[in-house]
């Protein structure tokens, strides 16, 4: 599939993991990017300036959309909080989402596609059964510190981008990501820097603790196979890499690459397995490119070049 081009794209969440390099890459590939954060730092905008992307901050929990621009074709919504309280993970997770929506869908005729980023954090766990778009939804990060109401909030906001996209029309998709990482981000670039300080990486004791992470290349190269699916009423389709890889796996590896010892802490504070069915993403022609000992490798050589052995 043509990678896409000339499109006026906007962008939520570029000051996060996986937004960002969304976003250089669309705007490397010849598309107008407008990219959306609230950029409390002003810093936070020059190395997307630099890389042709044009930053906009709208705080989008604060319901003032008026600086989304016309004539847009395609929203790429990342933005997500991971907050305690519901209310707020609410507000900004779902409400805010449908908000986007609309502002984006009254703005311009010509709107192709709405791309909503959801989790595979929505399912309920199921040991090492692979996980398909109809399957059982559930709250699997509860236990995990840090991330009580974050499953609930993403199946709220699936809830209300389906609603608004029947409402209006708007073809849309909902992509399940699995685990994101890229040269310099990650949570198994997490885990390396808790073996650098020697502490233990929390696993389920239902293990292995299994996943699909997926790098930034693969994420970028997958979206016009996402957007195949665009439609209304929305589609739902999992993403992931096409490599089912375990905590333990990856951070043993890690320490093969570095000579750091991963210890292990089995407990239920963490979150299970979580291995998504691909077959859809498939059949729209994709299959991932980066294998991840190495794109793991790349992680390190760009993020820790000094713990390589």
């Amino acid at each position: 599939m043509e990678p896409m081009t000339g499109q006026r794209i906007l962008v939520t969440g570029v000051t996060g993991w996986v937004a960002g390099p969304v976003a250089t890459s669309l705007a490397a590939a010849g598309n107008e990017v407008f990219g959306v954060a609230r950029f409390k730092d002003p810093e936070q905008r020059v190395p997307l300036e630099e890389a042709g992307v044009t930053p906009l901050a709208i705080d989008l929990a604060s319901g003032d959309l008026s600086a989304v621009p016309a004539d847009l074709d395609l929203v790429l919504h990342f933005a997500v909080a991971k907050a305690d309280n519901f209310d707020i993970a609410f507000k900004i997770n779902a409400d805010a989402s449908a908000d986007l929506m609309e502002a984006a869908a009254e703005r311009s005729d010509r709107l192709q596609a709405f791309f909503h980023c959801s989790s595979t954090a929505v399912y309920a766990p199921a040991g090492q059964e692979p996980r398909v778009e109809t399957d059982l939804l559930g709250d699997s990060h509860r236990p995990m510190p840090g991330m009580p109401t974050y499953s609930i909030s993403k199946i709220a906001a699936e809830v209300l981008v389906k609603y608004q996209a029947r409402r209006l029309g708007v073809p849309t998709v909902i992509a399940r990501l699995n685990v994101p990482y890229g040269d310099t981000y990650g949570w198994p670039l997490f885990h390396l820097l808790m073996m650098e300080q020697g502490m233990a990486i929390p696993v389920h004791v239902d293990g292995p603790t299994s996943y699909t992470p997926i790098h930034a290349d693969d994420i970028t190269a997958s979206l016009p196979h996402l957007l195949s699916y665009a439609d209304s009423p929305a589609r739902i389709v999992n993403w992931g890499g096409d490599q089912v890889v375990s905590v333990e796996d990856w951070s043993t590896y890690l320490g093969e690459l570095t000579g750091l010892t991963p210890t292990f802490e089995p407990t239920t504070a963490t979150i299970p397995a979580i291995i998504p069915d691909l077959t859809l993403l498939h059949e729209a022609g994709f299959a991932s490119s980066v294998d991840w000992r190495d794109g793991f490798r790349r992680m390190v050589e760009a993020s820790r070049p000094d713990l390589l052995q």
